[in-house]
């Protein structure tokens, strides 16, 4: 019994050392700040020294390997804490500025509001405007989702309406450096600030349906009006934080879904959490789950009829794109 129980022991160590010998790892050779030679011989150095560790916790040098590599990770994880967001880079111009808004008697301006022309996913004129919004006029909240790895993974969009038909859409993007990219994996380990992007639909939606022709799909969410401005307020409060101070943008914990949905559960306790944040493909399937879409419809016949890029694709992104795409969209307030 002996035997057996220091034999669980040793293996449990062994994976909690190849655990953090991949992180530590991968963290060298993603974020030093060294050509690929000297990045790969250090980050390959401490994978050496994992390895050694585990082939010592069975060779009844445990207490010793275990202390080397205890050292080497406590060292790696202060320096590890060092490493902090950037306020300025040489940004991406689609993710130059970061939004911030005030309130005045229900009046909401937002600064650094986008609305790029986009001809192709490279092409695309600049714009950035200060926009003003009636509060007490909000009346909708929409969710688009964005398909650009298969039925897994999506990019999600939160877009507020007004009476006057006026919209704003907020997306949860990464802050990339001119000549840089989004990696689900880099993005783990600091590779990209977070940004907020607030902008017209024809900008941060048309993009997607028709200059990147991706499959994007429109849900109409049966919200309240005051649900829906304690949403956007949350969603500027955010932004006023983001643009005071930084924030890493990481794929798994603190992406566009993620992000969305802590703003949500600030004001809304009875949010429980569900592996569809993460596959967040299936997010509409755990919103009809939870009640905020179309009850009469099955998820995939509102999937169907949400189904935008192929009508904004005939249309194009002309002013009433906004309009366009939500003709046969079903609303729960319809119902």
């Amino acid at each position: 019994m002996f035997r057996f129980l220091k034999g669980i022991v040793l293996a449990t160590a062994a994976a909690a050392v190849a655990l953090a010998t991949a992180w530590a790892a991968l963290a060298l050779w993603y974020r030093l700040p060294f050509e690929t030679l000297p990045r790969a011989a250090l980050a390959g150095g401490f994978a050496l020294l994992g390895l050694a560790v585990v082939i010592a916790l069975f060779r009844r040098k445990a207490l010793r390997a275990l202390t080397t590599f205890t050292l080497a990770l406590a060292a790696m994880i202060l320096w590890w804490s060092t490493l902090t967001p950037p306020a300025n880079g040489n940004w991406s111009p689609d993710v130059a500025r970061q939004v911030t808004g005030v309130v005045e008697d229900d009046i909401l301006t937002l600064s650094g509001v986008r609305n790029f022309s986009w001809q192709t996913p490279e092409e695309f004129s600049e714009s950035w405007e200060v926009r003003s919004y009636d509060l007490t006029a909000l009346q909708t909240v929409d969710l688009f989702m964005s398909y650009w790895a298969g039925p897994q993974m999506a990019h999600m969009i939160v877009s507020f309406g007004f009476a006057d038909g006026e919209q704003i859409a907020w997306s949860v993007e990464v802050r990339r450096q001119i000549g840089g990219g989004f990696s689900p994996v880099a993005d783990l380990f600091k590779s990209n600030t977070l940004v907020l992007i607030a902008a017209d639909e024809r900008d941060v939606v048309g993009t997607r349906t028709n200059a990147r022709g991706e499959d994007v799909q429109l849900f109409r969410i049966d919200v309240s009006p005051d649900t829906a401005r304690a949403l956007l307020l949350r969603y500027v409060n955010a932004a006023n934080s983001l643009a005071a101070q930084p924030q890493w943008y990481n794929s798994l914990t603190t992406n566009c879904t993620t992000v969305v949905m802590d703003l949500i559960r600030s004001f809304a306790d009875d949010v429980p959490l569900d592996w569809r944040v993460l596959a967040n493909g299936y997010l509409p399937d755990y919103a009809w789950e939870q009640g905020v879409l179309d009850q009469t419809r099955t998820v995939e016949e509102l999937r169907a009829l949400g189904s935008i890029t192929p009508i904004a694709q005939a249309h194009g992104v002309t002013p009433d794109y906004s309009a366009v795409i939500r003709d046969g969209v079903p609303s729960p307030a319809a119902n």
